[in-house]
């Protein structure tokens, strides 16, 4: 069954693999490391005055949850090229204009994660406010775009192509 788009998660082949890197690295040496330190802390006795063992015990939160939100981004994300159709979607590139402007403006419509491996291409989530606003807009269409400080701008798709690493 295939998901619908709002559900999937884009993410360059490049993110991915960083993504299930960091998730084999959390879930396998840090996961063990810390449990290792928090057996250590609980040798050392009485618990409620260790330091090193609270300390422990809330890193280990922090990485049972970034595996979790890992393992969940993975289950959903895809690689996919997107189809040429000049539709906005996850994976396009996508060129836009503000009404009575002349400057054209560009970003890639996909997970953050993809920020850090892209700093040429400035990359949006399809949740992002301007994401969601464009999400299934196609080519040489007008759309209103109701901006974060409550203006209703109007945009104009001037083009959507699947991005290209």
């Amino acid at each position: 069954m295939t998901q619908p788009v709002q559900d999937k998660i884009w993410l360059t082949q490049e993110a991915h693999d960083k993504l299930r890197a960091e998730l084999e690295n959390l879930s396998g040496p840090v996961r063990q490391e810390i449990i290792e330190r928090i057996s250590a802390a609980r040798d050392e006795g009485d618990l409620k005055e260790n330091g090193g063992y609270h300390a422990a015990k809330d890193e280990q939160g922090k990485i049972e949850a970034r595996i979790h939100q890992l393992e969940d981004m993975l289950r959903t994300a895809t690689t996919d090229a997107s189809d040429d159709d000049g539709v906005v979607s996850p994976g396009k590139l996508v060129t836009y204009r503000y009404a009575g402007d002349t400057d054209d403006e560009v970003f890639l419509l996909g997970a953050r994660e993809i920020d850090d491996d892209h700093e040429d291409v400035e990359v949006f989530s399809p949740q992002s406010p301007l994401g969601s606003a464009m999400l299934g807009a196609t080519k040489g269409s007008t759309i209103d775009f109701d901006a974060p400080n409550g203006k209703t701008l109007k945009i104009e798709i001037l083009d959507a192509v699947p991005f290209q690493e």
